[in-house]
């Protein structure tokens, strides 16, 4: 029995597509009195890119980085924001020159996360799937 090249294509194509995600290695941490439950993608994205500047309730977002070095903020940026961290930094370079906008502030540890999100109502930042998160509340990504 011959198969047709293409008809061989059809049949293979649905194996890749089944693949699971690989797992997350971060996750999102709020202040207790802000964000929904669970946060889409998208919303995410366009809260660490300042696209959305207010959660649903209308209260001020203010998201906060991990170092541009940090290998926990090269998985979110390609992860959620479909970026590598070289692309993001591009993208506020030229906000910042155009005089649109500044970046989230960028802190050097998880733990300074944690006390940032803590301290601020409607703080939103992301740390090691690894490190005790404390006070804050973790958010679902989905």
């Amino acid at each position: 029995m011959r198969l047709v090249p293409g008809v061989l294509g059809v049949l293979a194509a649905p194996v890749a597509v089944v693949a699971a995600e690989a797992p997350l290695h971060f996750r999102l941490v709020v202040h207790p009195d802000a964000a929904p439950a669970v946060l889409e993608r998208q919303l995410v994205a366009d809260i660490f890119l300042k696209k959305t500047t207010r959660w649903p309730n209308g209260s001020p977002i203010a998201a906060v980085d991990l170092r541009f070095d940090n290998p926990v903020r090269r998985e979110f940026s390609e992860r959620v924001l479909r970026r590598s961290v070289s692309a993001v930094r591009s993208y506020w370079q030229q906000r910042i020159f155009t005089g649109r906008d500044v970046p989230p502030p960028e802190l050097d540890s998880d733990e300074a996360v944690i006390r940032y999100v803590q301290s601020r109502r409607g703080a939103i930042g992301y740390v090691s799937d690894r490190v005790e998160t404390g006070a804050v509340r973790v958010v679902p990504l989905r």
